[in-house]
């Protein structure tokens, strides 16, 4: 092997980036104070701070970043601290609108009001039953209610008695029956009956008609006047319950108007209530309906309904501003819904059944919305914008909207709304956001942006370790030794897929730090070590190894055609990672080519079949590209190829393949054979240098773990893009292969690196005459693409 070959090889100890525990400066956590804040996040912290105390209009906040790295539990943390110096919110209540019912009236109140104002109204309707309908009973409203009657009475009874007595004059009874005055001719003092009038003589008889007939006419001219005794007669039992009731009502509600001087709103509610209550008392209260009389508890309820308040939001005296999260940001569970009860078949409702949203807790406060559940639900978010901007806060239903609720709706007073919204989403919904709509900038003008990764630096690694002491603490699991702490660095930079940082996924950390824990606790140890965390690792990739397993035993019994020693033209053995739910592996898989003359191009397989995505087909047409630039000056490319990823089924994207399968093109058309113990993998552009590609470590990982189940030998490894060397953090077995020379890892910076280990062969400079030494790989592919070029010009 060259010299130049051998620089490319990446040694044992740059393979991983282990972390040294004596460099720590701790035997165990026990020894560090607990860790306040949030890790390595200073940028989102700075911006969450100015997204807080800036209280202008749009300045709501996107918090941006990948879940699992503590932007969750930061924002509610900071959120609730700030929340205590904020100014106390308001209680917000709805009553009756006893002049339109359909549209309850809004009451604003200090904090804690709520609550004391509900226990004053239940105090206030006790006492309604309690004084009504005694009131009525007292003997000075009987005394005068008895008067009023008796004036009506004797107005009516000196109008009949006028009447009477003229009849009597005549001869003529005037009796009262069932309400109605009849007159009756008189014989001997006696009325006559029917056979006995028709008896008279016709003269007789034609008299007492005219008589009946001028009485009739004066019993009405008499009683011409009763409509009005009436009228007045009721106006003054009317005067008199109003009187009544006021004096009744006044020690009612004198006392709360005292108490609530100070709240305009309330005050008008009560004196409206006091005039609603005037009808109120006499049609429920009264007793002068015994018959339809109704038990204390169904008339307690009547009046819960028409005058107790809806407390739609309720605060505790002196409590810090709301900070409210949710979970399902429906429609209804935003802004509020009114229900409605199903009675005699329809539904009905009243300002009583108004239910309060998360912005109607959170007024005064904070909300906290996922951006991607938020989204999700119709109608939410252009009414979301709409309250922001018109900063009121309505109770509409989106269904009465569209004509789908055919019954009464209510239309509450709006609530001022003062409340700032923090998104909490992905980067993909920041964008897409704010190149859609116009408005997600003018509302949400503030970005706290939550870094995925961290630098991995001393400091670093000592907040890391105190944020692990702090979690300890507060999961009660025993301290951390200092080599517990070294492999958990070490596996949070092998999450970053950088040995030059730290995860800032710290929810998984936590999660395998819990494992490991229990895994401590099953073995009884008294402190969580390395080999606690070892085995929690070697658990989980146990539990999700089984698809991984699988394609392996394939690969081992000769289903899935991969070889991993032997040489073959076209032939090469690429690398891939595959995602299964939370889990990711790598597994080879082999690319093949084949080249004849045509003008076809190269043909991507994967395309032609519509599973090749979108970057896959990019990276296999920047192939030509290279061959053009690199050979095709002085002669046209006209060649005809085909790629293809072997035994794949399913779709293929990602550009990593595109190394390997120029490399597998290059062997194919000079049929230079290729060492089939080698895997590749690695970008490249028109140039021919290498770019780096994600998932390195997965992907040598899973070549390595199929050689060493075949058995190791001298002439295995992998070429990775030099540029991913910063990426390695590969496992210690492989490490020990390396320095045992059992497998190589080559990381290369231009194709004909790549190219020489493969082939084995130089690739070949230009001399100072243009041309490419005799038996290069370079000198080879010239020849041949001017070889096929002649046979393409022949056959025209």
């Amino acid at each position: 092997m060259s010299t130049a070959v051998n620089k490319l090889k990446v040694a044992a100890n740059q393979l991983s980036a282990r972390q040294t525990p004596s460099e720590l400066g701790f035997k165990d956590t026990d020894e560090l104070e607990p860790f306040v804040g949030t890790l390595g996040q200073e940028r989102a912290v700075g911006a969450i701070q100015f997204g807080v105390a800036m209280q202008r209009s749009g300045y709501n906040i996107y918090v941006m970043g990948e879940s699992g790295t503590g932007r969750t539990s930061y924002v509610r943390h900071y959120l609730k601290s700030e929340a205590k110096r904020m100014e106390e919110p308001s209680d917000w209540a709805y009553v009756n609108n006893f002049d339109i019912a359909r549209s309850p009236s809004v009451l604003q109140l200090p904090a804690g009001t709520g609550q004391v104002l509900q226990a004053d109204f239940d105090k206030l309707i006790d006492g309604l039953l309690d004084t009504f309908p005694a009131a009525f009973e007292h003997p000075t409203y009987q005394q005068r209610k008895s008067i009023i009657e008796r004036n009506f009475n004797k107005s009516y009874d000196l109008a009949i008695d006028l009447v009477e007595q003229e009849a009597l004059r005549r001869n003529i009874a005037l009796f009262r029956e069932a309400g109605s005055l009849t007159f009756a001719p008189m014989s001997e003092g006696k009325a006559m009956d029917e056979t006995e009038f028709a008896r008279l003589p016709d003269e007789e008889r034609e008299r007492f008609n005219n008589d009946i007939t001028e009485l009739e006419t004066l019993l009405n001219d008499e009683l011409a006047e009763l409509p009005q005794w009436k009228r007045e007669s009721s106006e003054e039992l009317r005067k008199l319950n109003h009187d009544t009731i006021d004096k009744a009502l006044e020690p009612l509600i004198k006392p709360l108007k005292k108490k609530y001087s100070k709240h305009k709103d309330v005050l008008n509610y009560l004196a409206s209530m006091k005039q609603d209550l005037h009808k109120v008392v006499v049609e429920i209260l009264a007793e002068e309906r015994a018959i339809e009389s109704r038990d204390d508890g169904s008339k307690r309820a009547q009046l819960e309904e028409q005058y107790a308040p809806n407390i739609v939001v309720g605060h505790k005296k002196k409590a810090p501003a709301p900070v409210v999260f949710e979970s399902h940001p429906s429609y209804k569970n935003l802004f509020g819904r009114v229900e409605y009860a199903a009675e005699m078949g329809a539904l009905i409702t009243s300002y009583r059944q108004i239910c309060p949203g998360s912005l109607h807790k959170a007024n005064g406060g904070y909300l906290v919305i996922e951006a991607a559940k938020l989204l999700d639900e119709p109608f939410v978010w252009e009414a979301l914008k709409r309250a922001l901007k018109e900063e009121q806060l309505k109770i509409e239903s989106p269904a009465a909207e569209l004509g789908l609720v055919n019954t009464i709706t209510l239309t509450p007073d709006d609530i001022p709304l003062n409340v700032k919204v923090i998104l909490i989403g992905s980067r993909q919904i920041y964008y897409l956001l704010q190149e859609l709509d116009p408005d997600f900038h003018e509302m949400f003008r503030v970005l706290v942006d939550f870094d995925g990764y961290l630098e991995r630096t001393p400091d670093t690694i000592h907040a890391f370790a105190r944020l692990l002491k702090t979690r300890a603490d507060d999961e009660a699991y025993p301290a951390l030794t200092s080599q517990a702490v070294a492999r958990m660095v070490e596996h949070s930079s092998r999450l970053a897929e950088h040995r030059g940082h730290l995860s800032a996924h710290i929810g998984n950390l936590f999660d395998l730090l819990a494992e490991a824990d229990f895994i401590r606790s099953m073995a009884k140890g008294r402190k969580i070590t390395h080999h606690h965390i070892n085995k929690a690792l070697e658990a989980k990739a146990e539990r999700t190894s089984r698809v991984s397993k699988e394609i392996q035993k394939e690969m081992l019994e000769g289903s899935i055609l991969i070889d991993t020693e032997g040489t073959a033209i076209g032939k090469i053995n690429g690398l891939t990672v595959l995602a299964v739910g939370d889990t990711s592996f790598g597994s080879p898989a082999r690319i093949t080519a084949a080249v004849y003359p045509g003008s076809q191009g190269i043909v991507d397989i994967e395309r032609e079949v519509q599973l090749g995505q979108a970057i896959h087909s990019k990276g296999v047409m920047i192939l030509t590209g290279y061959l053009g630039a690199r050979y095709a000056q002085h002669f046209p490319l006209a060649i005809s190829a085909s790629l293809a990823m072997e035994q794949s089924y399913g779709y293929i994207d990602g550009d990593s393949a595109s190394l390997a399968e120029l490399c597998c093109l290059i062997s194919a058309l000079t049929e230079i054979p290729i060492n089939q113990g080698l895997a590749i993998t690695g970008s490249i552009n028109q140039h021919g240098q290498v770019q780096a590609i994600g998932g390195v470590n997965e992907k040598i990982e899973g070549f390595f773990d199929l050689c060493q189940a075949r058995g190791l030998s001298e002439s295995q490894g992998v070429i990775i893009p030099a540029s991913n060397v910063r990426n390695l953090m590969l496992k210690p077995e492989i490490q020990d292969a390396v320095r045992a020379k059992q497998f190589t890892v080559y990381a290369v910076s231009e194709v004909e690196e790549a190219l020489e280990i493969l082939c084995g062969i130089k690739p070949g400079k230009l001399n100072s005459r243009g041309k490419y030494p005799k038996g290069t790989i370079n000198y080879r592919v010239l020849e041949r693409l001017k070889e096929i070029a002649e046979l393409a010009k022949d056959s025209h």
